[in-house]
């Protein structure tokens, strides 16, 4: 008795210590997010205003070419980094795979982007994209005049020196979440593969990446995380320029709700953004629903094969 007693004692205080930790959640998020909701189905501008006016400005925010613009580079740099990251990543990961020397160095430089400001990282690849400052100046200097490299300066190509960015800060913590996946591998796995004959590469394609799953889906919602959330970098190297060539979902959330005075549609924009992370989460949780529930279904049918069997 005594010992449950001091159980349920320690589990109360647990509870009790948790209380302000869920309290800020549910109102910093929670909350903050249903009121961001309901503010994008009124007419909101400086201040918050209830007066509903249905979906009048989620079809003002579709109309919108800064927010169709800010759609088309928010797909375009999402596809495009979340595959450099993780194939960069995975090859950077089976490269420190190899019990290399001075592993601890390596690993340092690879995570030292994704541990720098964004502001700062946007800022340094500002300098080294631009054509009078950065590589090209440096490559005319050394008699290379022939080198370009000054995608900012272009509304065609801005976006993908903004990527090259993103890639540069992201691939660090995807290297290292995939490299504890690959840690994690059974040594008989390499055993077995050694013994039949399986090249190093084709273990690592065929039969290590397929049992990383759970890894390799941490590092996909982190960079689509990024993704969706991506603010800093942008205005650090374009501020959305040139134009609007580099315009993001996130940048025109802001802009309207802070510098255009029209919280109704940045409170759409919001929304809308909120969206894919919703569904990422649920999809994520369902498919973990669905194998724990086929793992429950198996086992219930091995246990009856067993007792069938006695």
């Amino acid at each position: 008795m005594a010992q449950r007693r001091k159980k349920r004692l320690g589990n109360l205080q647990a509870i009790i210590g948790s209380i302000p930790m869920i309290s800020v959640a549910v109102g910093v998020y929670v909350i903050c997010i249903i009121y961001s909701i309901t503010l994008s189905f009124t007419s909101s501008r400086l201040f918050p205003k209830f007066n509903f006016v249905g979906f009048k400005q989620y079809e003002r925010l579709w109309n919108s070419p800064r927010w169709q613009i800010s759609v088309e580079n928010i797909w375009l740099f999402g596809a495009l980094l979340i595959a450099f990251t993780l194939i960069v990543g995975y090859l950077l990961a089976v490269f420190m795979d190899q019990r290399i020397k001075q592993e601890g160095l390596f690993r340092t430089i690879f995570l030292y982007p994704f541990a720098m400001s964004l502001v700062v990282t946007g800022l340094v690849w500002q300098w080294m994209l631009d054509p009078n400052l950065g590589v090209q100046a440096a490559m005319a200097n050394w008699g290379f005049g022939w080198f370009k490299l000054a995608p900012l300066v272009n509304p065609d190509t801005a976006i993908y020196g903004v990527i090259i960015a993103g890639i540069w800060q992201g691939t660090g913590v995807t290297m290292a979440i995939l490299l504890a996946g690959i840690r994690g591998i059974d040594e008989d796995i390499w055993k077995a593969s050694k013994v039949d004959g399986i090249p190093p590469w084709r273990t690592y394609l065929s039969i290590v990446l397929p049992m990383m799953k759970g890894a390799v889906a941490t590092a996909f919602i982190l960079q689509c995380v990024s993704v969706v959330r991506v603010y800093d970098l942008i205005v650090a190297i374009t501020n959305g320029g040139p134009g609007i060539a580099t315009q993001m979902p996130a940048v025109f959330v802001i802009e309207h709700i802070s510098i255009r005075q029209n919280a109704g549609v940045g409170m759409a924009a919001a929304t809308l953004m909120l969206l894919p992370i919703i569904i990422l989460l649920g999809g994520r949780g369902f498919f973990q629903w669905r194998a724990a529930k086929i793992e429950k279904e198996y086992e219930k049918k091995m246990v009856q094969a067993t007792a069938e069997a006695k």
